[in-house]
């Protein structure tokens, strides 16, 4: 069955045309982070008929995951996400080209990683600097268009969810965090589009964390925040592959 007379894609080609929707499904998407973010932007993109789809993500399901994860529930704490993930794409779009990656992407790797595309957008829903840093990086010097997502913890307000520039950006600690090591890598005040909210953190609901990996600290979420930043990530990737920008 294709998707010209599958009803899975009859209310996006209202929308958005068949030219449109064609432009979607030849397209190749990695999303690099599935957790509160990342899946759900990975999600969007499934179910708006992107017909290759890479997500990658060492983690497992955790029951602090519960409370804003797309893969996490009671039933799923300690598989993998990505697995989770796999078999409900699978489940919405049986004609997905889908890879999932169990691991952990960081400077050694991330070259092999975007060399298995080639990607058409990659999505960074990465929370450690180190490994964000490195994703963006490589995008940069392959002129891979990418869309990053910035700190979602500690915050409550969804109306103040913007689009901006990585330089443009404000009270947001991991933004500044990655400008900095941006700019010690030689990428000063290069484009980087993001997703980023100009609320104020509250720092009431940042503590120091030991034993994660590149990560000191982690901050309270509620469950609407990372999945409405997800949300935004999706749209910006698919309003520019289907060609209507």
């Amino acid at each position: 069955m294709t998707m010209y007379n599958n009803p899975f894609s009859e209310r996006t080609m209202l929308l958005l045309g068949s030219e449109s929707v064609e432009r979607l499904r030849q397209a190749n998407v990695l999303v690099v982070g599935a957790g509160g973010v990342g899946a759900y932007a990975a999600e969007m993109i499934c179910r708006a008929g992107v017909g290759s789809l890479t997500i990658v993500d060492a983690d497992c399901v955790a029951p602090s995951n519960i409370n804003r994860q797309l893969s996490a529930l009671t039933s799923t704490i300690g598989k993998a996400k990505v697995e989770v993930l796999s078999k409900r794409f699978a489940d919405i779009n049986p004609a997905l080209r889908l890879r999932c990656l169990a691991q952990y992407v960081d400077e050694s790797n991330v070259a092999q990683l975007l060399d298995s595309g080639p990607f058409d957008f990659i999505v960074d829903a990465i929370d450690t600097i180190s490994p964000k840093v490195s994703l963006i990086c490589e995008a940069l010097e392959r002129k891979t268009p990418i869309i990053s997502s910035m700190g979602a913890g500690a915050k409550t307000d969804i109306s103040k969810i913007r689009f901006a520039d990585l330089w443009e950006t404000y009270n947001c600690g991991l933004s500044r965090a990655v400008r900095q090591a941006l700019k010690k890598r030689g990428f000063a005040r290069r484009k980087v589009p993001v997703v980023f909210s100009t609320e104020a953190p509250d720092m009431n609901a940042i503590a120091f964390t030991e034993g994660e990996r590149n990560k000191k600290t982690t901050a309270g979420t509620i469950s609407y925040m990372p999945a409405t930043f997800g949300c935004f990530m999706a749209q910006y990737v698919l309003t520019r592959l289907s060609g209507r920008k």
